[in-house]
């Protein structure tokens, strides 16, 4: 039974990634098609395998996504870059957490009003909806590289990745009340406890993790099992004691991912496929729970509650917040609010709340799968369109907006040289340098921190920054780098550069308490540093 059953797998999976040409093309995340396989694997026998039909299958089902998400949230932190983020972070920080509020509030009436819930069954359904799923949403405007105006990619992308913990946080507070569990006053100690402890512990536990991180010799292949402890730590640690596990994961990801030490571009390629992982797993686990008897009667109010979130209260949350600082015209904030797709963390909670309610009188799981459904399918595909519409769209760039980014999507790459006192750079113009074709000096950043796109006349000054941009070296032959660990009483301790053989070998780099130094003939080595040798002749 086994073996049919990895093959099968396989199969489902490899089907997903070749739909994923399918997703670039159409603008739809591929994700829809795992959510479509594990519907059809678990309702047709597909695949052996299926969750209980009573409620423990729901409480299986919340360990497994709750997992998932625990890695989804500290990667998306990781993911998110600082130096974009930063311009932004004030309109980001109130949409994740006020925006989150007026979108549940409003969907919560809604609920009530128009559907005739309870009370505290339609603050559960606004809460569970009232965050949005950055992977979605960046699924789309990198696949079409879609560039956008006036910041709008990164606040969509710290705003989507950043607003899950207040989500979580609400759906749990709804859920303590139902459950007799919290008073007025015990809900704000509750809100308290988890936004404090979750980012006092977050800065603790990231902290720790820099340090141990920083004091590795080497790189390793133990690396990725460091931050995975790391990651899985900076949930559980902070649940224990009542805070918001997913609120310090977050946090956790951002201050390591901004942090630059060895290994890190490795870590990002493998934890992005981590979080690739973690996101099939949750979409496979939503279809094989729906049941298609359990759907067709929630189509209608779950379509309802989706245009009260597309027209009332996601625009209802970004305008009120947006219109603060003035900073976002009308048609960008129109745009901003179409981009709220639902996915990952809504179903995570929807799972949550049928495992942990006793007595529901609606299926909150089957509404937030059409939900899901639709917005992912068809507001996902209007996204391109919404963006011409609306005139957010930046046919000058594209959402690779960094070096890096752009880097790592082309045959190119980039560096810096600093322009010293001695260098025979300084003082003259870039066309008197002689530099070869294939190397451009595409940025100049000054002392003062000025930058400028340089022509044939500018002049390199003493402390300027110059990013230089040449093709990537690709070639079969690889260079092979040997490191060496200076000690003392070794050949190389005190002494030059210059005055070590190297037996045609060369010194690339020299790691010195963390700093990395490109050595020159005058560099003496010291006890402690790390050499980085290129040993590729022969």
């Amino acid at each position: 039974m086994l073996l049919p059953f990895i093959t099968l797998l396989a199969v489902i999976i490899l089907c997903c990634v070749f739909l994923n040409s399918a997703s670039n093309r159409f603008g739809v995340p591929v994700l829809l098609a795992f959510m479509l396989f594990g519907m059809l694997a678990a309702n047709n026998s597909i695949l052996p395998l299926s969750f209980p039909s009573d409620g423990k299958g729901f409480d299986v089902a919340s360990n497994i996504c709750t997992f998932a998400l625990i890695f989804i949230m500290i990667f998306g932190g990781f993911g998110t870059r600082w130096k974009s983020a930063r311009a932004v972070v004030k309109e980001s920080a109130l949409l994740a957490t006020l925006g989150v509020v007026v979108t549940a509030a409003v969907t919560g009436l809604f609920c009530h009003f128009v559907l005739r819930w309870g009370w505290l069954e339609a603050f559960l359904m606004g809460s569970v909806v009232s965050s949005t799923d950055a992977a979605s949403v960046f699924s789309i405007l990198r696949s079409r590289k879609l560039g956008l105006k006036n910041n709008c990619a990164p606040l969509l992308e710290v705003e989507s990745g950043s607003n899950d913990p207040m989500s979580y946080m609400l759906t749990v507070l709804v859920l303590s009340l139902m459950g007799g569990n919290a008073s007025g006053w015990g809900v704000a100690v509750m809100l308290l406890k988890q936004i404090i402890l979750g980012a006092g512990y977050a800065i603790v536990i990231a902290k720790a993790a820099a340090v141990v991180i920083d004091r590795r010799k080497s790189p390793s292949g133990f690396d990725s099992l460091l931050v995975l402890a790391v990651a899985l730590l900076s949930y559980a640690i902070p649940s224990i004691f009542g805070g918001n596990g997913y609120l310090s994961a977050y946090i956790v990801g951002i201050y390591l991912g901004n942090r630059e030490f060895e290994g890190k571009k490795a870590l990002v390629h493998f934890f992005d496929g981590v979080t690739d992982l973690m996101m099939i797993v949750i979409f496979f686990i939503l279809g094989m729970l729906a049941k298609p008897s359990h759907l067709l009667p929630n189509i209608l109010p779950a379509l309802a509650i989706f245009l009260c979130l597309l027209v009332i209260a996601r625009p209802a949350a970004i305008f009120s917040v947006l219109s603060i600082g003035k900073k976002y015209p009308a048609n960008q904030m129109s745009f901003i609010s179409f981009v709220g797709l639902r996915g990952a963390a809504s179903i995570v909670f929807a799972i949550m709340a049928m495992s942990s309610a006793d007595g529901l009188q609606h299926d909150i799981f089957s509404l937030v799968f059409c939900i899901v459904l639709i917005s992912i399918s068809l507001q996902g595909y209007l996204i391109p369109g919404a963006a011409e519409r609306w005139k957010v769209a930046d046919h000058a760039s594209d959402v690779m907006r960094t070096f890096s980014d752009f880097s790592e999507e082309t045959d190119i790459q980039f560096s810096e040289l600093k322009i010293t006192c001695d260098s025979t750079w300084r003082n003259r113009t870039v066309s008197s340098l002689g530099i070869p074709k294939n190397l451009l000096i595409c940025m100049i950043i000054r002392a003062s921190g000025e930058k400028l796109i340089p022509d044939g006349r500018t002049v390199l000054r003493e402390g300027d920054c110059l990013v230089l941009c040449s093709f990537a070296f690709k070639q079969d032959t690889a260079i092979r780098i040997n490191t060496l660990f200076v000690e003392e009483g070794d050949t190389f301790a005190g002494r030059k550069l210059r005055d070590c053989s190297m037996r045609k070998n060369q010194v690339l780099l020299l790691v010195r308490d963390g700093q990395n130094i490109i050595p020159h003939g005058d560099t003496v080595f010291s006890p402690g540093d790390i050499l980085y040798i290129n040993a590729s002749q022969g």
